[in-house]
């Protein structure tokens, strides 16, 4: 005879109770060892780990580490969990021989590649220095700037927008007939708010070589990067990147205006782009670049979605709450949202342009 503290369980009343627990913590789990990987591929991006096998080729740990400038038994183990997580193949023998796959050669050492992600690693890694910050910042709705972030980010999201600024930009404008012939016109004057690393008016240049280009940006470090970048393209002479608040803009008669992934970081993005609309010749068009999230929030969100607001959660509206008084857009700015923005500052119409297949961002026409 059992009593009742004797019954078993159960069981048929067990499984459903117990099946989304362990889904979830599948689901926690595959985070936690995507965290682990792109952790390391910001330590074999930065110590220089990927570089030398894709240049140099398969390494033991001791040539590897020889070769780097770094202590072998770390690089032993960096080489043994890359291999582990499968983004390194390696040849077993007493002394193990890693090398690097082609298609992780491309994705994580070819910066000219439209599948280069590992700057993306680094920005994202460029979080851990300041999450004490973040923490505060949640509590107190303070903010945490991209010169908090550092050049990990900073560098990180100019490296990975490059590829696209430079073989895709001056397709997708050549694409949208009367801005392409606008922007060709002889003589025509372009500004580019919020440039960043100046890897977007560089390609404004090239593609319209009879155009003069003025770049504004409020980010002293980003200012100084994108001059060295534009004398090494050997445009300097058509390019002015200037150090200041878009908001406080000088200038006038403008034939086309860019902000390309930079509105949803603005404080006051009212203020800014009224700045540029009266910067502009009568007619003359804004064209925003920004990501290309959803017309509006809905759980379930697709990749896109996910990692914007993962963007956003991070980077991006702490530094936009970073200077107040500010909107707090966040990365995730509807088009309904930027619509509004752009009629607030006197523009009368916000269009998507036609422009597809453009990484993970949508093109706009304010006018």
């Amino acid at each position: 005879m059992t009593t009742s503290t004797d019954t078993p369980p159960d069981s048929s009343a067990e499984g459903p109770a117990t099946a989304p627990a362990e889904a979830a913590a599948e689901r926690v789990l595959g985070a936690i060892l995507g965290a682990v990987d792109l952790l390391s591929m910001y330590l074999g991006d930065r110590l220089g780990y990927y570089r030398s096998l894709a240049d140099e080729g398969p390494a033991t740990a001791t040539e590897l580490a020889a070769r780097t400038g770094t202590d072998p038994r770390y690089t032993r183990e960096w080489l043994e969990q890359q291999a582990v997580t499968s983004l390194l193949t390696v040849e077993q023998s007493l002394d193990p021989v890693f090398a690097l796959p082609d298609g992780m050669r491309e994705v994580l050492t070819d910066a000219s590649s439209l599948d280069y992600l590992a700057p993306v690693a680094r920005l994202i890694a460029s979080v851990g220095p300041v999450l004490p910050h973040l923490l505060r910042a949640y509590r107190d709705g303070s903010g945490v700037s991209w010169d908090d972030l550092g050049d990990d980010a900073r560098m990180g999201q100019a490296d990975a927008n490059r590829p696209w600024y430079e073989h895709r930009l001056a397709g997708a404008l050549a694409s949208v007939p009367d801005l392409h012939e606008r922007l060709s016109a002889p003589g025509a004057r372009i500004l580019d708010v919020g440039f960043g690393g100046g890897w977007s008016t560089i390609a404004l240049a090239r593609a319209y070589p009879s155009a003069t280009l003025t770049g504004v940006d409020i980010d002293e470090p980003s200012v100084a990067m994108a001059r060295t970048h534009a004398a090494a393209a050997g445009l300097a002479d058509r390019i002015t990147f200037t150090l200041g608040d878009a908001g406080s803009l000088e200038g006038e008669g403008y034939d086309a205006a860019f902000a390309f992934e930079c509105v949803h970081d603005m404080p006051r993005p009212v203020e800014v782009l009224a700045a540029v609309h009266r910067a502009l010749a009568p007619g003359a068009p804004l064209v925003v670049m920004d990501e290309a999230v959803a017309d509006e929030f809905a759980p379930h969100g697709d990749e896109v979605e996910r990692l914007m607001y993962g963007f956003s959660l991070f980077v991006c509206l702490p530094d936009g709450l970073s200077s107040p008084p500010s909107v707090g857009t966040g990365t995730v700015m509807r088009p309904s949202t930027l619509a509004a923005y752009g009629r607030d500052a006197g523009f009368s119409t916000c269009e998507t342009l036609p422009i597809e297949d453009f990484g993970f961002w949508r093109f706009y026409r304010l006018q």
